[in-house]
């Protein structure tokens, strides 16, 4: 394998690598939102004796989303840098520089930081909406509990 196709293996496996994993943090955070929403529908407050537990219940993995929504352009962020990295590799290992190569290549870099924002964000929103639905329902346990007490 030359140095040449070498590079070129290592800018589709980044580009592929790093798009892979935002896709799957993509689609686990859309379904976890989609599980949880339905868990919430379905839940029965009357069902549980203690708060604690059914807090447990409510918030089982919503870790997950968050942490989707805070690493996402971390991700991005290193496929960005070592886009640029490659490019500058490619650009010194070359005898002559070409402009239109290097700002493709550093277009294509950015890319990557894009899409991690891409992800980020709708995490975030995400995780903001299933911890107010999780507030709501546990406003309303104690609400129920207060009145059978008085």
């Amino acid at each position: 394998m030359t140095e040449s196709e070498l590079m070129q293996f290592a800018e589709q496996s980044l580009d592929y690598g790093v798009m892979g994993i935002l896709i799957l943090m993509s689609i686990t955070t859309l379904w976890l939102f989609i599980e949880r929403m339905m868990f919430y529908k379905s839940i029965r407050i009357e069902d549980y004796e203690h708060r604690d537990k059914l807090e447990l219940d409510l918030t089982d993995n919503i870790s997950v989303i968050s942490s989707i929504g805070s690493n996402a352009p971390y991700i991005g962020l290193l496929g960005t840098v070592l886009g640029i990295m490659i490019t500058f590799y490619t650009m010194g290992d070359a005898e002559a520089v070409d402009a239109k190569k290097i700002m493709t290549g550093l277009a294509l870099a950015l890319k990557a930081t894009a899409m991690g924002l891409i992800v980020a964000i709708p995490a975030i929103v995400t995780y903001t909406i299933v911890l107010r639905k999780v507030e709501r329902i546990l406003t309303k346990y104690d609400v129920v509990n207060d009145s059978k007490e008085n």
